[in-house]
């Protein structure tokens, strides 16, 4: 698909027009990122009973995944700015195709870590940061809402593969299911091309004939080169530490990343072990995505509004009390009816920190700087990302129960909320006490300056 004409692009780029048909694709996109390390959780028991492995090496697939669509963030936003989004998300799906279709043939925990870890988490991550880009680039007014709309993405994919997923594995075992699932992952290719890019206006300087190379001054290859240099660079900009708001944003994103995928990859073995039937267990991350689907696109209409949008960062600090507080609570459910009452607040908690955590990075850090921030931020995460899940399930193979990994991220996730709300007072408090001295400075300066103009002009006289 062939991008439209600048200037019918640059008149339609913001807010609406082909930015649908955009947010469209990222839905696809994310909807593949954030759902399958999750849904994958239904294959661990049958891989961990193939190939001998303990509760804690395999969760590591999941962990070693996710980590990797973290870390690879900055290259996949250095790739998205040379190449831009549809280029880079084209080539997501396939290395994620690739990636199931050759871990279906694996024989060992290592080589699952290798290609569904490493090698689709690196597809995913150029799909994720891809697919935020370019909603940033074509929505400003809407953008809670088209990032609603696209994060809700992953929801929808839970809720429908958890259950394919059970079939698959039913049906073909869990070396088939793999096979079947990346012939289906290929479909982020089609979501790729409908990222068509954004082309400002055709200014006078930039429509005037490109010279040839060979008629290009000396010095131009080696300008242009320590251009490209430079834009890369920016990507991993480290001034962001400079920025207080950046760094209290940070902290607690890592804490609530560290406890926000154990629960869903051990649910289903939660509730096999609590005695419920395995298609029942299965359809509890489909309860979970099903709400998760709604409150996404919910939330961020309700971020957009004049009374939370200016608010926002406390918005999301109450989304993640009230993930976590779900967490604690799960221990003390036995029966399945509880266990489904649990999947619908937990779809609930996390649907709305999904829906604000990349737009409370975008608030703080603003369209210009969110792909620099974002590269940064997932990098960082994908530490707490490799550790979360494999530390729960240490727990597990520890104590023999599963409730010590839910009480475990249930704190830490609410201790996370609790200092995001704390320190963001703290933030805004100092920014205006930054502000009135800022302004008084300058109120300060312009009466000297006044006070030194009468002199001049009493000295003229």
């Amino acid at each position: 698909m062939s991008p439209a004409p600048a200037d019918e692009m640059g008149s339609t780029a913001l807010d609406g027009g082909w930015g649908w048909m955009v947010v469209v694709g990222a839905h696809i996109s994310i909807g593949f990122a954030y759902s399958t390390p999750k849904v994958l959780s239904i294959f661990f028991k049958e891989i961990q009973d193939d190939l001998g492995a303990s509760y804690s090496e395999i969760a590591l697939i999941s962990s070693v995944m996710l980590a990797a669509m973290y870390a690879g963030g900055p290259v996949s936003s250095v790739l998205v700015n040379r190449f831009g989004s549809r280029p880079v998300v084209i080539m997501g799906g396939l290395m994620c195709g690739l990636s199931m279709v050759t871990a279906s043939f694996g024989s060992s925990i290592i080589y699952l870590y290798l290609c569904i870890g490493i090698i689709g988490g690196c597809g995913l991550a150029l799909n994720l940061n891809a697919s935020l880009t370019i909603i940033s680039k074509y929505f400003l007014a809407r953008r809670p809402l088209a990032n609603g709309l696209a994060m809700a993405g992953s929801p929808v994919f839970l809720c429908v593969m958890a259950p394919v997923n059970q079939y698959l594995l039913n049906q073909f075992g869990w070396r088939g299911s793999l096979l079947v699932l990346g012939g289906v992952m290929l479909n982020c290719c089609v979501a790729g091309a409908l990222m068509r890019p954004v082309t400002p206006p055709c200014k006078p300087p930039s429509c005037t004939p490109e010279k040839k190379v060979e008629e290009q001054p000396n010095g131009y290859n080696t300008e242009r080169k320590g251009s490209c240099l430079k834009s890369s660079k920016k990507f991993l900009d480290l001034s962001f530490f400079k920025d207080r708001g950046f760094v209290i944003y940070l902290i607690g994103n890592m804490m609530f990343i560290f406890g926000a995928y154990a629960p869903i990859v051990f649910l289903s073995a939660y509730a096999v072990n609590q005695g419920v039937e395995k298609y029942s267990a299965a359809y509890l991350l489909s309860i979970m995505g099903f709400v998760d689907m709604f409150v996404r696109p919910g939330t961020g209409l309700v971020a957009n509004s004049k009374w939370i949008r200016p608010r926002i960062q406390y918005f999301f600090s109450f989304a993640m009390v009230f993930n976590g507080v779900c967490h604690l609570l799960c221990p003390l459910i036995t029966s399945y009816p509880f266990l489904v009452l649990y999947a619908v607040f937990f779809g609930v908690g996390f649907g709305m920190v999904f829906a604000l955590i990349f737009e409370c990075l975008m608030d703080l850090m603003g369209n210009q700087r969110f792909p620099s921030a974002v590269g940064l931020v997932t990098i960082i995460e994908c530490f707490p990302m490799l550790l979360g899940p494999p530390t729960a399930g240490f727990l597990v193979d520890v104590f023999g129960d599963y409730k010590y990994l839910f009480y475990m991220c249930g704190t830490v996730i609410v201790a996370g909320g609790v200092f995001l709300f704390v320190m963001n007072i703290y933030n805004y408090h100092m920014l205006d006490k930054e502000k009135a001295a800022k302004d008084g400075g300058v109120s300060q300066k312009s009466t000297e300056n006044q006070e030194q103009a009468s002199l001049s002009a009493m000295e003229m006289k």
